[in-house]
């Protein structure tokens, strides 16, 4: 049975009358007693009693009126949540982040958020790129922002690129390596590296440098995706961390923290992009959170190339 009959039902019973129901839905008479008669016949059940000035329900038609009613309650409340929901009102946002965009773009994305849309529920997960990228192939996030560089290039994935972040190799005020004049990536290893998780090809350019077959497991002293976590570990100890100068600002500029610069190191970079499954058409809240995103990392580390 369509809703306008489920209307027709309702709007009789409250009305009590023929011509009074009629008016209220905006038909004749004739046009609304044959809806409220096709009711009946679909059913199999009088559902009114017909007086000469009244229309009463019938045992059967306040049943089937008082589940009308609550069926016309939860149409109204779609519709309004659909409109709530293409506006950005209501809805969930679930994506992922790597450690970098977690500690840059991704907090005045979520106070943002907050401020524009306090009905929409928010998840974020941070981890590394090789977790995130499945967390979205198995549709639990629509999005995630990271290091693009574990994605795999099979087609089920769309990148758009938002940013290239310079990474270095960071240390404590007055830690021994500062105090040499030409430093090497060997003697960088023998403090220990802090890192998160480090992209094969890194890896494997990195195996290189200090002489170690590519299948050589790289001498890494703490891997942890919390860019916290290691830069406290770069203030409290001598162990080197892989971060970038953005993160560490505050710090550089107090001369608390320094980078190293090993002469046989190249420059690092992390190409930082958003993830999506192909052809999948986000929700109007994650296209937003997905737009504000790649502002933020245009207004603070550059357009990234296209």
């Amino acid at each position: 049975m369509n809703i306008r009959r489920l209307q027709h039902l309702v709007a009789l019973a409250e009305e009590g009358n023929f011509r009074r129901a009629a008016e209220r839905v905006h038909l004749s008479q004739p046009a609304f007693s044959r809806s409220i008669q096709a009711a009946e016949s679909e059913l199999g059940l009088k559902l009114f009693d017909r007086g000469t000035q009244e229309a009463k329900p019938t045992p059967a038609g306040a049943f089937v009126v008082e589940r009308a009613r609550s069926l016309l309650q939860q149409t109204r409340n779609l519709e309004r949540d659909v409109l709530l929901y293409r506006d950005r009102a209501v809805g969930d946002l679930s994506f992922g982040s790597g450690p970098f965009p977690a500690a840059s773009i991704v907090p005045s994305l979520l106070a943002d958020v907050r401020k524009r849309y306090p009905g929409v529920r928010v998840c974020v997960h941070v981890n590394n790129a090789h977790h995130l990228v499945n967390c979205v192939r198995r549709e639990e996030h629509e999005f995630f922002v990271a290091n693009t560089v574990d994605v795999p290039r099979d087609g089920a994935f769309h990148i758009q690129r938002i940013g290239t972040i310079p990474g270095g190799l960071y240390v404590r005020h007055g830690h021994p390596l500062l105090a040499r004049r030409h430093v090497v990536l060997a003697d960088v290893l023998g403090y220990g590296i802090a890192t998160g998780r480090l992209p094969p090809d890194t890896t494997a350019r990195l195996l290189k440098l200090v002489g170690q077959p590519p299948d050589a497991k790289l001498p890494i002293a703490v891997e942890c995706d919390d860019t916290y976590l290691l830069r406290r570990m770069a203030l409290d100890s001598d162990t080197v961390i892989i971060s970038s100068a953005d993160l560490l600002a505050e710090d550089i500029k107090r001369k608390e923290i320094h980078e190293v610069l090993p002469r046989d190191l190249p420059q690092q970079l992390s190409h930082l992009g958003i993830v999506t499954l192909s052809g999948r058409t986000p929700s109007p809240v994650a296209a937003y959170a997905m737009r504000f995103l790649a502002d933020a990392a245009a207004a603070r580390f550059g357009r990234a190339a296209a």
